[in-house]
């Protein structure tokens, strides 16, 4: 059997401690299981199908998170079990730490915009839906540790220049994710913990009000210019609920929600290099849309 222990000050499996990133090899000697490997396009997941947990890497060679599932997923990459080991927090089991009826994810400590604070590196969230908690993801803390941010970030400017004028802002953010977080070309890189510090015409409370997308963000990227000499750097788009840009947009999201779906395909003329397209936010026409447009498309 499986046990993880979490403290303030130490985080173990079966009793030896461990800290992140955690190396591939170091993990298959604490699991002692058979694992298998999904290559994806920014990471890589292995499964411990037996015991219920996943591992996700951006390099192949080390570990940043560990998720348990706690609930029957039907992913490629999820456990054909759920997790049957124990985890304790403070030598209690971790299920007494869950609080209310709500979907949400519960913190366990106070101090972190995006989880919980365990000897300043690592983050815990509880997924819970109706009553019952369906993952835990423990990962590297990657808080903000903003001392000053300009006041000047996040203010959108006119640019001296020609911009691509879109009419479908699913397909905008599509290209917004290859070019500000796949190729770093689109600046200011946006951060949901930095705007909302940097936000001060009201105060944004992402604890209450990241189950629905925030009117303030949403306009942010509806405003924002992307330079159209930027539209030959886009091969290729990339949809899936844990991009980059959709976590920006909705703090809690789950991945089934429409808000972002592209509806057509008007301005796929303006990217002359566009080739492939994998979609998951996106209307049942707009498939054929791009197919018939000779760009090679198909859903996540």
């Amino acid at each position: 059997m499986i046990i993880l222990r979490l403290s303030k000050s130490n985080f173990s499996i079966n009793h030896t401690s461990i800290s992140f990133p955690i190396e591939i090899e170091v993990l298959d000697k604490l699991l002692s299981g058979s694992r298998r490997k999904k290559k994806k396009k920014h990471n890589t997941i292995y499964t411990w199908d037996d015991l219920g947990i996943l591992a996700y890497s951006k390099n192949d060679k080390v570990v940043e998170s560990l998720v348990i599932e706690l609930k029957d997923e039907d992913f490629d990459f999820s456990s054909k079990q759920i997790f049957k080991g124990r985890f304790y927090f403070e030598e209690e089991e971790v299920i007494t730490y869950y609080k209310n009826n709500k979907n949400e994810r519960i913190k366990l400590f106070d101090g972190d915009s995006s989880g919980a604070l365990v000897l300043n590196n690592i983050s815990v969230w509880f997924d819970t839906v109706d009553n019952n908690i369906e993952a835990i993801e423990i990962s590297a803390f990657k808080g903000s540790t903003i001392t000053e941010i300009s006041k000047e970030k996040y203010i959108i400017k006119e640019l001296d220049e020609e911009v691509i004028e879109f009419s479908d802002f699913g397909f905008k953010l599509s290209i917004i994710q290859e070019l500000m977080y796949n190729k770093d070309l689109l600046k200011p890189k946006f951060d949901l913990f930095e705007f909302v510090i940097w936000y001060t015409k009201r105060e944004i409370d992402l604890e209450k009000e990241g189950y629905e997308p925030i009117s303030e963000v949403t306009n942010y990227f509806k405003k924002l210019p992307i330079p159209k000499r930027m539209a030959n750097e886009v091969t290729e788009i990339y949809q899936n609920g844990g991009n980059n840009i959709y976590m920006q947009l909705l703090r809690f999201g789950e991945g089934w929600e429409d808000y972002w779906d592209i509806e057509n395909t008007k301005d796929v003329k303006q990217f002359p290099n566009l080739k492939k397209v994998v979609l998951c936010y996106a209307k049942e026409n707009v498939i054929d849309e791009f197919n018939k447009m000779g760009i090679e498309a198909e859903w996540l």
